[in-house]
């Protein structure tokens, strides 16, 4: 459906900038119905590190919203959820100084370490940000950019997030949020403002920051001078980090975990307590509500399968059980574990493994890590096992993946039928300024995370040891760091 004169109205406009791709949809706010979308793509560039031009997202994000057509131009909301930690670098003239340095770019790690001992060591992180930083953290790259790039760094008049960018752009005003603000390394989660200590500690002038908007406030209105198809004035809603606004568009209550399945893994859920795990195994983001965002992240995902699938010559599906083969997946360095140097490593061979075995070696390793993570996450608001796990991202219509998730997790898995819930969390937001509404309360209405439930198989725990053991015992191979928990 694109017309919307089949629907009620308002209108609002979720906003999805990833890693790759920008995406938009045009949403009733009574029915949530999908009355319009548009999706354009933007690169990243390779080498030693993981870059992007700001200036990608906003022309994905006019071509996207163009093919939105009318339905676009009587939005009366928009919000906008990017990919989180980003490192934006503004001149005076708010051009990008240079490309954003993105989540997986990992050149950070060696300054991820100084700072961590700086402070006083993991704990003292964890206390004060809810996490330790990592090489994907904000605060390491700008440490790693006064080091290696410092005319850049000098230069810079202005730092923002993916997400920060773009709103900025709408409304011509720097903002931010908490839920994203909070992957940063630079905001304290006690006193939820932007801690002097720490922007000390890597020489960031906090005059070069947005001003972080609360929960349920508008960020601002879009400026005649956009050149988008929004009319001036239409509100801006905060818009939030990617993880967060996947949150929203789930609806999600406190304690239901979620397993996403995209480049990158994820495994988080809302809670009402404010985490600090010294371990680092889970980063403790604030949601985009009020609430927190315990949440564990690896680099290494689905792209491991579909790497592995294309060396063997087969389909991502054709697997096969049995075997004792143990692949460890980090083919681009690690975060959970945090192995940041660390390439992937393939055990237990034998003459009789098939390459249908190797592949699912490459599956149990992706979800060994994320599901080694979950007790953690949970914490406080572990719940009923028996509640299913919500199953989201690229690789959760597959069915080897949620074979692999059921197996290993032994508990059910629900698969929600609503796709982009990363726009459908920004559009929920933005429906949450016009109507006074909790975003959540808006998505539970739409009716996001609806969709078939797969019943628990038994825990397959002999493979879980398996892999648990491998990496004990590799420890030494992969570089050291903190490892995990089995």
């Amino acid at each position: 459906m694109t017309a919307p004169e089949q629907a009620e109205g308002p209108f609002v406009v979720g906003i999805d900038s990833s890693t790759q791709s920008t995406k938009a949809l045009v949403v009733d706010v009574p029915t949530g119905r999908v009355l319009a979308s548009g999706q354009a793509p933007h690169t990243v560039t390779g080498g030693t590190g993981r870059e992007s031009d700001p200036e990608q997202w906003w022309n994905a994000l006019t071509d996207a919203l163009a093919q939105c057509g009318p339905a676009a131009r009587q939005a009366a909301a928009v919000s906008v959820g990017g990919q989180q930690h980003g490192l934006v670098t503004l001149g005076t003239d708010g051009r990008p100084v240079r490309p954003a340095l993105l989540w997986n770019d990992v050149r950070s790690a060696p300054q991820a370490e100084a700072l961590i001992e700086r402070l006083g060591g993991p704990k003292a992180w964890a206390e004060r940000t809810g996490s330790v930083p990592g090489s994907s953290f904000t605060a390491t790259k700008w440490a790693w950019l006064a080091e290696h790039q410092p005319e850049a760094a000098g230069a810079t008049a202005a730092v923002r997030l993916p997400h920060d960018y773009l709103t900025e752009r709408l409304t011509g005003r720097g903002t931010t949020d908490r839920g994203d603000v909070s992957g940063t390394g630079w905001w304290n989660a006690s006193t939820e403002e932007y801690d002097r200590e720490l922007l000390d500690l890597i020489g960031l002038d906090p005059a070069k920051l947005p001003e972080i908007v609360r929960p349920g406030e508008v960020a601002g209105t879009v400026r005649e001078t956009a050149g988008l198809p929004f009319a001036a004035g239409t509100l801006v809603a905060a818009g939030t980090g990617d993880n967060a606004a996947a949150a929203l568009g789930l609806g999600l209550r406190p304690g239901t975990p979620v397993l996403s399945l995209g480049t990158s893994g994820t495994v988080y859920a809302v809670s009402r307590h404010r985490p600090a795990d010294p371990s680092g195994t889970v980063a403790g983001f604030a949601d985009a509500r009020g609430d927190w965002l315990p949440l564990a992240c690896t680099l290494n995902c689905t792209q491991v399968v579909d790497r592995v699938a294309t060396l063997l010559g087969l389909g991502r599906e054709a697997v096969q059980e049995g075997g004792e083969v143990v692949l460890l997946p980090y083919l681009d360095g690690e975060r959970t574990p945090n192995l940041p140097g660390a390439s992937g490593l393939l055990t237990g061979l034998r003459h009789a493994t098939s390459g249908g075995q190797l592949l699912q070696a490459a599956y149990d390793g992706a979800v060994y890590s994320l599901l080694d993570a979950l007790g953690l996450v949970l914490g406080q608001e572990s719940g009923d096992s028996r509640e299913p796990l919500l199953l989201i991202g690229g690789g959760a219509r597959g069915s080897a993946w949620q074979r692999t998730v059921l197996r290993l997790s032994g508990r059910p898995v629900q698969v929600p039928q609503a796709r982009e819930l990363v726009a459908l969390g920004a559009a929920a937001q933005a429906a949450g300024v016009l109507t006074g509404e909790d975003p959540a309360a808006v998505a539970r209405r739409w009716g996001t995370a609806d969709g078939p439930v797969l019943e628990a198989v038994e825990r397959d725990g002999a493979t879980l040891a398996r892999i648990a053991g491998v990496l004990s015992d590799a420890a030494p191979l992969l570089g050291g760091g903190r490892t995990s928990r089995a």
